[in-house]
């Protein structure tokens, strides 16, 4: 684990009063590659707030003092129903047992350390004692000859199929944002993972 960071589950108060943070995060490290994301701190508000209003909701804080330089959020599912309703059509699982593990974003100075199976670790163990049965997530696709892409550019693939996740067939989301350096949103196909708990 990451020397002098100390990851702490944020539910309830806890969770409203680190959404600001979580937000700078956001906007800092999807601006990277693969996400490319242009980020608006009134759109982030806005999208942070289904986490301040889920009862079920959660996010995994890795510390350094008081700065929070890395953060995972989680929700049940079913708070996302008419969001991924199409895209989990096909999925031989209720909503209702599946756990969203939505996003994981760190500091590129603390990744390589361990951060992102505690991430994992934590909003599995929440998902568990909610009567979940499966985690899903969902990263998006980029074409292989994108012009941004950096040299030498990894996916995370492996990591996360060591933690036992794999693509689900068919189950693509739809998201828009605006890229870095375009003046528009644009439609982003996200490719969901599943895995049993």
């Amino acid at each position: 684990m990451a020397e002098g960071v100390e990851v702490r589950v944020l539910t309830g108060e806890a969770l409203g009063a680190a959404l600001d943070d979580v937000a700078r995060l956001r906007i800092a490290v999807f601006r990277d590659w693969p996400y490319l994301y242009d980020g608006d701190p009134a759109y982030e508000r806005a999208y942070l707030a289904a986490y301040r209003d889920s009862p079920g909701a959660i996010v995994v804080g890795a510390f350094a003092g008081a700065r929070l330089v890395g953060a995972a959020t989680g929700t049940p599912m079913a708070d996302h129903a008419a969001e991924f309703a199409a895209p989990f059509a096909g999925v031989d699982v209720p909503m209702e047992r599946i756990f969203y593990c939505a996003e994981s974003v760190l500091l590129p100075d603390w990744r390589g350390q361990g951060l992102g199976h505690a991430f994992f670790d934590a909003r599995e163990a929440h998902a568990r004692a909610l009567g979940a049965t499966h985690s899903a997530f969902c990263s998006v696709v980029r074409p292989a000859d994108h012009p941004m892409r950096p040299e030498g550019a990894r996916s995370n693939d492996a990591f996360w199929r060591k933690r036992g996740y794999a693509p689900l067939p068919g189950a693509v989301a739809e998201f828009h944002w605006k890229d870095l350096g375009h003046g528009e949103e644009t439609v982003k196909p996200l490719q969901f993972w599943m895995r049993q708990l």
